[in-house]
């Protein structure tokens, strides 16, 4: 039985649609729904939640409709999931001990009973163990917090009632690059070890490619792909999908029906089978290598030669370890993107020759997305 389904779900605000008609499984594990600002994800999760109303569709947890389908709505407070907002919302009068038995039962939560309490000091403790905080920050309020720590009793806030599923809203989107995925990592076993099915929403990629077992990947309210992290990215669904992921260039090329197609890069060999016609070739910036000509001659006319296709860097952005390099072909319009070694990063200006390695993606059609 599947924790989420949602079924022909769409969302309208006045006469704009937010959510098109959206259709999502979630078995088990952690699903990312992966998109940009304003392409409807929190818009999913608050519906979910209860919090907006669908114009359509339907929404079931663990097989039981909570609402559409003409079944009554379900009140929020009653479909046993678990919330985490973008900024955790910790309540700032209550110890880290108090936020995380909020979710519990007013049985479990009250001191005048010696059981409730001790259960509540139990839970409480073993949602500390479970999100890797050490038990003295129990008595601690949030502003005595780091970011991360802060994120973590969020996540035991949700995870301490026990729900089926837990919905995560940007979660990490405020922490800095290194906390970020230690916190996410973290969460994730937490998630894991709970047993709880969880819907993780986020624009950044490599937080869904690293931290889900189903990645969805949704543009202007609907699903493009929903897939595995190894499956969206080396095949995805179409031109679209591979423009979001891994940021590929997509450049007209043509195909006789063989295993290449020729294109400003020259020919290169294609994954998969294409029938002979006009395609859409997917260049990822990993695939695209970068070097400096021996001479400026070598580089003076447009065309391909032995050693790759003239080019001119627009610029580079260095990272550290490495760096990517926006590269145009002489007599082209199209904007290609390239990754270096940090060792090796040329100067706005350069003249450089490219080669592409590996097959590259194909989609049919002429015009890129």
């Amino acid at each position: 039985m599947s924790a989420l389904e949602v079924l022909g779900l769409r969302v309208c605000f006045g006469h704009h649609e937010v959510l098109r008609g959206v259709d999502l499984r979630v078995q088990d594990g952690v699903t990312a729904v992966l998109g940009s600002s304003g392409c409807g994800k929190s818009t999913l999760l608050r519906t979910i939640a209860g919090f907006v109303e669908p114009t359509g569709g339907e929404v079931r947890l663990g097989g039981r409709p909570v609402v559409g389908g003409g079944a009554r709505p379900v009140p929020p407070r009653r479909r046993s999931i678990g919330y985490v907002p973008q900024e955790g919302a910790l309540f700032p009068h209550l110890d880290v001990a108090a936020n995380i038995a909020f979710g519990l039962s007013r049985a479990a939560r009250t001191q005048r009973s010696a059981l409730g309490g001790r259960q509540a000091q139990d839970r409480v403790a073993a949602m500390l163990d479970l999100v890797e905080l050490p038990h003295h920050l129990a008595s601690r309020h949030p502003h005595e917090l780091s970011g991360g720590q802060q994120q973590r009793v969020a996540v035991a806030r949700a995870l301490a009632p026990g729900p089926d599923l837990v919905l995560l809203d940007e979660p990490f989107s405020s922490l800095d690059a290194g906390l970020r995925e230690e916190t996410g990592r973290a969460v994730v076993r937490a998630l894991r070890a709970a047993g709880a099915a969880a819907l993780l929403v986020t624009h950044d990629q490599g937080e869904a490619l690293s931290l889900a077992d189903q990645v969805a990947v949704m543009a202007q309210g609907r699903f493009l792909q929903v897939d595995t992290p190894l499956g969206v990215y080396l095949e995805p669904a179409d031109a679209a999908v591979a423009t979001f992921l891994g940021h590929a260039a997509v450049v007209p090329g043509m195909t006789n029906g063989g295993g290449t197609a020729s294109c400003l890069l020259g020919p290169l060999p294609l994954k998969g089978e294409h029938a002979a016609g006009p395609l859409l070739l997917a260049i990822r910036p990993e695939q695209v290598e970068v070097t400096r000509p021996e001479t400026r001659e070598d580089v003076g006319d447009a065309g391909s030669t032995t050693e790759g296709v003239p080019a001119t860097v627009i610029d580079a952005s260095f990272f550290g370890h490495d760096a990517t390099v926006r590269v145009q072909v002489d007599g082209h319009p199209e904007v290609l993107t390239a990754r270096t070694p940090a060792d090796s990063v040329p100067q706005s200006g350069d003249r450089v020759l490219l080669q592409v390695t590996g097959e590259v993606l194909a989609f049919a059609g002429e015009v890129a997305p």
